[in-house]
């Protein structure tokens, strides 16, 4: 088989940025990725952004999603050449659960208290509603761990999510078909880690591992999150 084209899934909160250290790190070991917007409007719309992304791509895909991303690329991983899927500090979702459902039974995170909700204009309809991490909780809350420097960048360049995407249910988990990796980032503050920890023995993961990691782990350990996937290319490529 050939080897595997890398896309990397970024999540709520976030933009393509938050994958910089690892994309450096995988292009860095003569990988081919690629780190596509994901626009945070609806979990199905997103879903089939990320599928349309990985079917125009010629040959065999590795979707790495992290946190809001897991449930995207739980969607669209259904692609018929996607090879693999590696859930970073991610939601992973049953078919027809929600994000809201699976976070609902767990204690909250320090997350909760620190979201801001903006309404945003929706052509010919009622306004919608944005959820972003107020400003000055970012840097403890989803940044912990990293450059306070690069923290206040990320801060302040959110991409926020609709609020209606917690409540939106999966079409399709892919996971039941598609060989799966995961990342539990233990000293999480974003995502409750047993909220991770669940969601990827429930699916039957091929591997996980725990790192003693804040919610952007690709900011704190961008080596190991790249051996995660370079390990789910390998497996997938001699599978």
């Amino acid at each position: 088989m050939p080897v595997p084209t890398i896309v990397l899934v970024h999540g709520a909160f976030a933009d393509a940025a938050s994958w910089a250290p690892v994309t450096r790190e995988l292009l860095d070991r003569g990988h081919t990725v690629i780190v596509p917007p994901v626009y945070n409007r609806s979990l199905a719309e997103d879903g089939a952004s990320i599928r349309a992304v990985a079917e125009h791509i010629d040959g065999p895909v590795v979707l790495a999603g992290h946190s809001y991303g897991g449930a995207v690329i739980t969607v669209a991983g259904a692609a018929e050449n996607v090879v693999g899927l590696v859930f970073v500090s991610g939601y992973v979702l049953e078919e027809g659960e929600s994000l809201g459902q699976l976070q609902g039974g767990f204690p909250d995170s320090d997350l909760a208290a620190n979201l801001v909700y903006t309404p945003y204009p929706v052509t010919g309809g009622e306004d919608g509603t944005d959820v972003s991490v107020t400003i000055e909780a970012f840097p403890p809350v989803f940044a912990k761990g990293v450059d306070p420097r690069t923290a206040e960048v990320l801060a302040v360049s959110q991409r926020p999510l609709t609020g209606a995407a917690f409540g939106e249910p999966a079409s399709v988990a892919a996971w039941k078909t598609t060989p799966g990796w995961g990342i539990v980032s233990s000293s999480d503050h974003t995502i409750n880690p047993d909220v991770e920890r669940f969601g990827y023995e429930r699916a039957g993961l091929r591997d996980v591992i725990e790192l003693d990691a804040p919610h952007l782990v690709m900011h704190t350990h961008p080596a190991e999150v790249a051996d995660v996937i370079e390990t789910a290319v390998r497996e997938t490529t001699t599978d």
